[in-house]
């Protein structure tokens, strides 16, 4: 079964099904590549995680990054 298509930018702000345990459920995405790199925003936790399975944990992207605005 093929993996949804999600379209990541830098800075971009997700929210993810399960929270964190700290009680956040918002990321920053803060590297982008085969591993996707996000940053908790409520404790600042770094995690790496391959981009298959961030993007079966995503529940919405709350707000675009500087670098997902197309002009």
């Amino acid at each position: 079964m093929p993996l949804p298509s999600v379209e990541l930018f830098l800075n971009d702000l997700i929210q993810t099904r399960k929270p964190h345990p700290c009680g956040g459920d918002t990321w920053r995405v803060v590297r982008l590549g085969a591993d996707i790199g996000i940053r908790c925003e409520r404790c600042g936790r770094h995690l790496l995680l391959p981009r298959a399975a961030l993007v079966r944990h995503i529940r919405s992207v709350v707000a675009r990054g500087s670098d997902g605005q197309t002009e």
